[in-house]
């Protein structure tokens, strides 16, 4: 990979499914080779051949991510991404009308990276072992959402069939809920086995509990009192009977990407680094290594703010001056730490205190998160750099040393 110095080509590329429009210019800005190829081994073959003419090449173009940035490092060229948003103007400063080719679009990416590139930062090739990690992070993420979705119709399907199965568990994430639809899948068929087979259930999954196991047993008892009519019963009994199936199948899977994803994070030399952090556990600590990465050169503080969408973005005009939320940014590490500000409240007094001024300000609780973040990156990012877990002593020492304002609240919080 090469710097922007000494580059002395520079391409658009503008990516599709199937195939890929380039636009080569030099550093004049004259375009020396425009093509389309197709997405294929013959496809890229053709590229390859091509740019053996221009061993120091930039390429831009609107990812970051995917096949395409894949095969365009491995092919030795220095690799810019662009944002949608300054793509479009790129896009416009080319054509005010509003034309738009797939042509016109690798040109004035092509000509943006000569002009502007060298404020941009070129990507670099991730450790496999992150990138893997990355992938099954981002891949269980979406199998949870599915999961989500799924449960929320299994919901639905018991409202207006079985109300008693839906009221007897009110976490409907567990599997122990679906077996029971699929044990019992609807009233009569509760009714029908029975309070022995009830007890059975209830002491297999170890859901038998003194204070709640009567209140079951009463309601499974008057399964038939409250349910859907015959023909609801039969035809939503059926779809809760295929989501549940489905689940019970998806959970086996989210299991096994679960052990794989471990497996690799304690294979990574900053495992006892993100695993230190409060709140993380097994399951955000490794989403925050995969999505940061192994190269401390790539953020500083501010920069790592920003990609987390954290750091507000500020808007001035005259004598208005606004701090609005970042929106691009990425969505992924965005979350992770949404999610790990959120469950740091539990683990430190001077998190939950954090928050809770701020909410007393006004702040709504996804903004007081994003403050509550933002301090937290801080912190990762000085350990990050300096390859030293979290020490809570530390960080109260540093507390005392700087005078924070969270010991004015309370002391015994910061």
């Amino acid at each position: 990979m090469k710097t922007f110095a000494e580059l002395t080509h520079f391409a658009g590329f503008d990516w599709a499914k199937d195939h890929h429009d380039v636009v080569i210019v030099d550093r004049q800005g004259q375009v020396v080779a425009r093509y389309t190829f197709a997405h294929s081994a013959e496809g890229w073959q053709k590229w390859q051949e091509s740019v053996r003419a221009y061993p120091a090449l930039g390429v831009a173009l609107e990812t970051s991510s995917g096949p395409a940035v894949e095969r365009l490092l491995e092919s030795g060229a220095t690799v810019f991404p662009m944002n949608p948003k300054s793509a479009q103007t790129y896009r416009q400063r080319k054509a005010p009308s509003g034309t738009k080719t797939d042509q016109l679009d690798a040109w004035s990416f092509a000509d943006g990276l000569r002009t502007d590139g060298q404020g941009w930062r070129a990507l670099a090739p991730l450790d496999p072992l992150v990138q893997e990690l990355r992938l099954l992070c981002r891949d269980e993420v979406q199998l949870i959402e599915q999961r989500t979705a799924l449960v929320n119709q299994l919901q639905q399907a018991l409202g207006e069939y079985y109300p008693t199965a839906l009221h007897a568990f009110p976490d409907w994430t567990a599997a122990h809920a679906w077996e029971f639809v699929k044990t019992f899948p609807t009233p009569e068929a509760l009714d029908k086995a029975g309070k022995r087979r009830w007890e059975n259930f209830l002491h297999r999954h170890r859901l038998y509990r003194p204070q709640t196991a009567d209140q079951r047993l009463e309601a499974f008892a008057k399964a038939t009192e409250f349910a859907g009519s015959p023909a609801i019963t039969r035809a939503k009994s059926r779809l809760a009977l295929s989501l549940v199936g489905t689940l019970l199948t998806l959970e086996k899977h989210l299991q096994q990407y679960r052990l794989a994803i471990v497996e690799l994070f304690a294979r990574h030399p900053d495992h006892d680094l993100f695993g230190s952090l409060p709140g993380a556990g097994d399951k955000l600590a490794p989403r925050l290594l995969s999505e940061i990465g192994q190269d401390r050169e790539i953020y500083d503080l501010q920069g790592l703010q920003c990609v987390a969408g954290t750091a507000p973005v500020s808007f001035q005009s005259g004598q208005i001056r606004l701090a609005k939320i970042r929106w691009h940014c990425n969505k992924h590490l965005r979350h992770a730490v949404h999610h790990w500000a959120n469950c740091s409240r539990k683990y430190c007094a001077w998190a939950q205190a954090f928050y809770e001024a701020h909410r007393a300000r006004g702040a709504t609780h996804a903004s007081a998160l994003r403050r509550l973040g933002q301090r937290w990156l801080k912190i990762l990012w000085t350990m990050w750099q300096e390859g030293q877990p979290y020490d809570g002593e530390r960080h109260a020492r540093n507390q005392q040393k700087h005078g924070s304002w969270l010991l004015k609240l309370n002391p015994t919080k910061a």
